[in-house]
């Protein structure tokens, strides 16, 4: 039996192990998709927000 039709059988032959997979890989890929575009918005930005530049306003 080759590795594709197991993996067929296990995650996608039936309906509630392909619903599973498809939650589960909608989670995960709004978490890195928005994990990037945060990433591309900071660079983007950088020396604009108040993080980057509080020490040029804050006392010592």
């Amino acid at each position: 039996m080759s590795v594709l039709r197991q993996v067929y059988n296990l995650m996608f032959k039936r309906t509630s192990p392909f619903t599973l997979n498809i939650l589960l890989g909608s989670i995960f890929f709004k978490r890195v998709f928005d994990q990037a575009r945060d990433a591309v918005f900071e660079h983007i930005n950088e020396g604009k927000f108040w993080e980057h530049i509080k020490h040029n306003y804050e006392k010592k």
